[in-house]
């Protein structure tokens, strides 16, 4: 096995065998496709979205919980030990298999379990087969002086339901046939579930296990009891230093040769990882190459009819799909940072698909579906998108193709375009927004309450207009092409942009020219004006926004959304969905802002290494929630627990971009750091 991946997210018994800290860490895997697995160190089912196999029964993203768990007992003689736990709908945790875990560990991204009984070990591992809807479950003995072989049974508990949902008894039938040395599990017009064993034998039943309790869907107000249908159960044979377990998979043409299996899954890793060190000058430390690895599970094929090797992101698991926004600002750390050219460029082609009256889709469409274009961000982070393509790749000749389309989405932003977006002529600010609409990334929606409307001239998204406009001059000189149009844009808007700076040196406004004039209040949406690499303001400014960021919202794990002086703030993340959505962008820290206040300290303070610095705390939280990656969010109030989704796609992209960024400015001798037109410390390569 390959030694060099990532191996320092471990516990030990008092984490294991504790089941309310072994429940709230929870593994997640992917597999490229849309498909993932995800459960708890306990290996209790805490959410709907826990499962060994939840793919994409209906392309791209209709996924559907299909294989829900593996439960295995330990035969030894007449003893039965349990290597499982459940929890019930009365309270009760029947069995407590996870007493008998002494370790856990990533290797990797892969989850290993080591349970110990006596003088005997039993290790388990589960891992997803890359690009395939085909999952592992494997178990190894130990002891290489065993006496005798032991015996697993292990229960297979299947499902056929939208991973949103819940199931009763009952819900489903499918039809459960052997089928040579496998079992297949039919679900007519929807999906055939194939199990292998190795060293095993299955033993075929019928058995509906109600009233699973998911602690974790009750805490966020949603249904929580759940079904799962046992259709029998495979006896393996364990014998010391070799892999047995289950196969299973959606395609006829699965492996069960776990040995194989498992090489497959460390070379590529290996290879991710070697990819991506070929953008370092130096090591990276553990915590950024368990980054990399965790970017690869959000990249994802999204096959278009013409564009057959299409791709995008998956915002975060479990619940996101892709996202017009969250795929242009996760873009650069994705791809960028981890040195795969190509699938950033994929990406970008694949958008360039939808763009549509200058616009970028908010929700990429299902099938069969129309997109929905109800952002003014996506388009924008677009440009930036490009520009940082272009600057790691050195794929100049990509820009010929794309300008014309970039050109298209500047023309229809100057005129205006929907829900009210479009250029003021008078300040040549973007203004935004109706009514019922929200179109920022502060886009919380509750019922017919917009939380944070933000209807005027919100300042992230001039900063990322001033920011596509520079871009655009840029761009149009490398080619050759007029570049007036977008300079004389671009002096406007910056003039114009000096309206946000406020009089009493705290900052910037929010919004300007909303409904009830400018709004003061105290976001991080300002940090965006010194983080994007083409900044409106002056040095001075810039380190007023830094400042008044840094003291009023900046913690360990990134910015909160709004400051704890204001009276709706809201400490902590939870309750129902209509507390939880109202207080969204109320209080709740955001991981994806970690970075780019990385990167405007940087810019401010000429210091490459105590910018990198502030990103350091992430490596803690690794050993948290989803382990091994960033989640959502975190409450404003200390201890800044992790909330919302668990593994969110821009909060692991920001902050390798950001570290990635800062090791090269870092790197260049003191007094060489290169400055931009306004004297400031320049945020892009050279």
């Amino acid at each position: 096995m390959n030694q060099a991946l990532p191996d320092f997210i471990r516990f030990g018994r008092a984490v294991c065998g504790d089941l309310g800290q072994a429940e709230r860490r929870e593994w997640w895997l992917g597999n490229g496709l849309g498909a993932y697995a995800a459960g708890t160190v306990a290996g209790t089912l805490t959410r709907c979205y826990h499962g060994l196999l939840i793919a994409p029964v209906h392309p791209p993203l209709g996924r559907w919980l299909v294989f829900s768990k593996a439960d295995a007992t330990l035969l030894d003689g007449d003893r039965e030990v349990p290597l499982f736990s459940n929890r019930w709908g009365d309270g009760a945790v029947v069995p407590e298999g996870h007493v008998q875990i002494e370790s856990f560990h990533l290797h990797g991204r892969m989850p290993v379990w080591r349970y110990v009984l006596g003088d005997r070990a039993i290790e388990q591992r589960i891992w997803l087969e890359p690009g395939a809807n085909t999952v592992h479950v494997a178990y190894r003995l130990e002891a290489a002086d065993a006496d005798r072989d032991w015996r697993l049974r292990v229960r297979l508990l299947v499902n056929a339901r939208d991973h949103h949902a819940s199931m009763a008894p009952g819900g489903f039938t499918p039809r459960v046939e052997p089928a040579g040395e496998s079992l297949q599990v039919i679900c007519p017009d929807h999906f055939i579930l194939r199990f292998q064993a190795t060293d095993g034998q299955f033993q075929t039943a019928w058995e509906w296990l109600e009233n699973f309790d998911l602690p974790v869907e009750r805490e966020r107000g949603l249904p929580y009891r759940d079904a799962h249908l046992c259709i029998g159960q495979a006896l393996l044979t364990l014998s010391p230093g070799r892999w047995v377990g289950i196969t299973a998979s959606l395609h006829e043409d699965a492996a069960n040769d776990l040995d194989a299996a498992l090489s497959r899954v460390f070379e590529r890793d290996g290879r991710l990882l070697a990819r991506a060190r070929s953008q370092h000058a130096a090591p990276a430390p553990d915590w950024i190459e368990q980054l990399v690895l965790a970017a690869d599970s959000f990249l994802f094929a999204r096959p278009l009819p013409e564009m057959p090797d299409g791709e995008s992101v998956i915002a975060g698991y479990p619940w996101f799909g892709d996202w017009g926004r969250d795929t242009m600002i996760a873009l650069p750390g994705l791809t960028l940072a981890t040195g795969r050219f190509d699938s950033a460029r994929r990406i970008l082609l694949t958008f360039a698909r939808f763009v549509d009256r200058g616009m970028l889709p908010n929700v990429f469409p299902g099938a069969g579906e129309t997109p929905d274009y109800n952002t003014v961000d996506a388009g924008l982070w677009y440009f930036e998108a490009w520009r940082s393509y272009l600057e790691a790749s050195d794929d100049w000749a990509a820009l010929g193709g794309i300008f014309p389309v970039l050109v298209y989405m500047i023309d229809w932003h100057a005129r205006g375009t929907r829900y009210g977006i479009g250029r003021d002529p008078a300040d040549g600010l973007l203004r935004a927004g109706e009514p019922g609409m929200q179109l920022t990334w502060m886009d919380a929606k509750v019922g017919d309450w917009v939380v944070t409307p933000r209807l005027g001239k919100p300042v992230e998204i001039n900063a990322l207009w001033y920011n596509a406009l520079a871009i655009m001059c840029d761009f149009a000189k490398r080619l050759q092409r007029p570049s007036e149009r977008f300079e004389e844009l671009a002096k406007q808007t910056r003039r114009g942009f000096q309206r946000f700076v406020r009089a009493d040196e705290a900052g910037l406004f929010d919004v300007l020219d909303g409904p009830d004039g400018d709004d003061a209040t105290r976001r991080p949406n300002q940090i965006l004006a010194v983080s994007l690499p083409n900044s409106p303001l002056d040095a001075q400014t810039q380190r007023t926004v830094v400042r008044v960021c840094g003291r009023e919202l900046l913690t360990s794990y990134g910015l909160r959304s709004l400051a704890p002086t204001d009276p709706a703030y809201r400490p902590y993340y939870r309750g129902g969905v209509w507390e939880r959505d109202g207080g969204y962008h109320q209080g709740p820290v955001w991981g994806w802002l970690l970075g780019h206040f990385a990167l405007a300290e940087y810019r401010v303070h000429d210091d490459a290494a105590l910018a990198q610095a502030r990103l350091r705390s992430i490596r803690d939280h690794l050993f948290d929630a989803g382990l091994g990656t960033v989640s959502e969010i975190f409450d404003g109030a200390v201890p800044h627990l992790p909330r919302g989704a668990p593994a969110q796609a821009w909060s692991v992209a920001c902050v390798l971009e950001a570290w990635s960024r800062l090791e090269r400015l870092k790197r260049q001798p003191p007094g060489e750091y290169p400055r931009g037109p306004d004297g400031t410390a320049d945020l892009a390569d050279h």
